[in-house]
């Protein structure tokens, strides 16, 4: 075999490969092994007649097609390791030259990993947010577990009013037309919450148990299609007052709700534990600010291939976690109101961004001269075997050992980045208040496209 090759566009080389007469016969009498018991030829049973008939009788190239595709595998799997190109594509724009008892010459096109020059990536300079608790913030997490321990108590003899919870039956119309979803019955509605769209809870308050009234409302422009925009009727009926009471904030509280004797013991585990998790959090989002800019570190064109190949390890990912959840793939693509390219379409801004990453961990690989020890590679497995309770051979056996050396080093390349990464003093953001819902079971549910948070789609980790 003999085999040359061309960069013929950006990140493109195009082959030019032969295969010899030797190693093309032995192709074809594999094709006629592998096809003869699908040809008839009057006189034999089928599977019997001899190669020669039925080349005599269909032609000499009978076999060639299924003899290339024997072929053509190992041919090019050597052709690139000789021509030391780290192909990211299958081969395409195949052009067979010459085929027959003289071997085969062709050509073919092949999508190279892009070859990235990289500076900068120690000392990049990024946001993290203090780990700082304030009162408040215990304050407020004091007020949720008081919230989460309220006892609810009947309300009778006055008006609904801002924080009760209202016992509700409801109906919407649209142009008199009652809509698909828009009916529940016996539902709890904290007043004040802003769980249903605007409007809907103000029109209750003032209402008494045994009131039926009607709310009128607007839905908002980003809704359901069928009911964005468009202004609806509610007959509802209040059957009932609720009210939250709460319990004393004291000592008794704390030992009630958690194994501490004071309420000041209580106070002190909550800020430890909030300051533990914002520290987590501000850690976390400080490292990927960190990797976007290393990201946009990476100047070269990615072949599309690449970002596509990522896109559609993100929506296999994605569906699996739907289906391991028991929820069929194709109705929660409906719940989301997207299909299955349209949310792979999604992913593509970030899918690039993770190539990007994975070209510049790997240059620092290279550039740092990176190394894993036996001993690591030994501890990783070890370490594998006893996090999924089986043993080491069996995690050898699942996972390549280059593939695990690969990967430890691609974690020390990230570990320096992290590791010499400049923290800066993060902004403070007012936090969002939670969007409100709509009153209404199924419709409530549906999300147009634009709205859909597709990056917080369930995750494998």
């Amino acid at each position: 075999m003999s085999v040359s090759s061309e960069k013929t566009g950006t990140n493109e080389y195009t082959l030019s490969l032969s295969i010899s007469a030797e190693d093309f016969e032995k192709a074809v009498q594999k094709a006629y092994l592998q096809e003869k018991n699908k040809i008839t030829v009057h006189g034999f049973r089928k599977g019997k007649a001899p190669r020669a008939m039925i080349e005599k009788m269909y032609g000499a190239n009978v076999f060639y097609d299924t003899a290339l595709d024997i072929a053509f595998p190992d041919a090019y799997e050597k052709a690139i390791e000789e021509e030391k190109l780290d192909v990211v594509s299958q081969p395409f724009d195949f052009d067979v030259k010459t085929i027959g008892k003289d071997g085969v010459e062709l050509t073919c096109k092949v999508t190279v990993k892009p070859v990235i020059e990289l500076d900068g990536y120690k000392g990049i300079a990024a946001p993290k947010a203090s780990a700082e608790v304030t009162d408040g913030e215990v304050d407020a997490e004091l007020n949720k577990k008081l919230e989460e321990n309220a006892r609810e108590i009947t309300v009778e003899g006055r008006a609904a009013q801002n924080g009760d919870i209202a016992v509700i039956d409801f109906e919407g119309f649209v142009d008199g037309v009652a809509f698909d979803g828009g009916k529940g019955e016996d539902h709890d509605l904290e007043l004040g919450s802003g769980s249903f769209i605007p409007g809907f809870e103000d029109q209750i308050i003032g209402h008494n148990v045994g009131d039926s009234f009607d709310v009128n409302v607007t839905f908002p422009e980003k809704y359901a299609e069928d009911l964005a925009g468009k202004e609806a009727v509610f007959k509802v009926t209040l059957k009932g007052l609720k009210a939250k009471e709460l319990p004393a904030l004291d000592d008794e509280f704390a030992k009630d709700v958690s194994e501490f004797d004071t309420l000041d013991e209580y106070k002190a585990d909550l800020k430890k534990n909030l300051s533990e998790s914002k520290e987590t959090k501000a850690k976390k989002d400080f490292e990927n600010e960190v990797f976007k800019k290393l990201a946009g570190l990476v100047s070269a064109e990615i072949p599309e291939c690449m970002i596509d190949r990522t896109c559609d390890n993100m929506l296999s990912e994605f569906k699996y976690n739907v289906e391991s959840q028991g929820i069929p793939f194709d109705m929660y693509l409906q719940y989301l109101g997207m299909t299955p390219d349209s949310l792979k379409a999604s992913y593509r801004e970030r899918a690039e961004e993770e190539v990007r990453i994975e070209l510049a961990l790997e240059k620092i690989v290279e550039l740092e001269n990176l190394e894993v020890s036996e001993e690591e590679t030994e501890k990783e497995f070890a370490d594998m075997a006893e996090r999924y309770k089986i043993e080491v051979d069996a995690v050898k056996k699942a996972v390549a050992a280059d593939t695990l050396v690969r990967e430890l080093k691609m974690r020390k390349a990230s570990a320096l980045v992290t590791d010499n990464a400049v923290a800066e003093a993060a902004e403070e953001k007012t936090e969002e208040k939670p969007k409100k819902k709509a009153p209404a079971k199924k419709a409530a549910k549906k999300k147009t496209e634009e709205e859909t948070p597709v990056e917080d789609a369930p995750s494998a980790e």
